[in-house]
């Protein structure tokens, strides 16, 4: 991740979830579309990846099938459960409602309270 960035806990499931329901990727494609999808801010590192993919397949909320990746080497892929979708538009909208809720916090200005 960039020096300045830190992910809260359970982000990174969040975001893992939101780069496949773009398509199917393999791990390091995973890595790949979260930094184009974060503009480059978000940068995540392969010891915190491969976990979340494990837990997530685990959870049901991934599957995952071997096939070939672009180099012509093979990689598991991994895609969304309808489960996974289903977890994916739930917690966007707590994360987007929380999102909200603290930006409006720090907008306050003293007269306003």
């Amino acid at each position: 991740m960039a020096p300045d960035t830190r992910l809260l806990p359970g982000t990174l499931d969040l975001l893992i979830l939101k780069a496949v329901s773009l398509g199917p990727l393999h791990g390091y494609g995973i890595l790949v579309r979260i930094g184009q999808i974060s503009g480059g801010a978000l940068l995540i590192e392969q010891g915190a990846l491969y976990p979340a993919l494990f837990r997530l397949v685990r959870q049901g909320l991934l599957k995952a099938k071997w096939g070939i990746s672009e180099n012509n080497r093979r990689a598991k892929f991994y895609e969304l459960t309808a489960a996974g979708r289903k977890h994916l538009r739930q917690e966007a909208d707590d994360w987007n409602r929380l999102a909200a809720a603290i930006a409006s916090a720090l907008g306050t200005q003293p007269e306003e309270v």
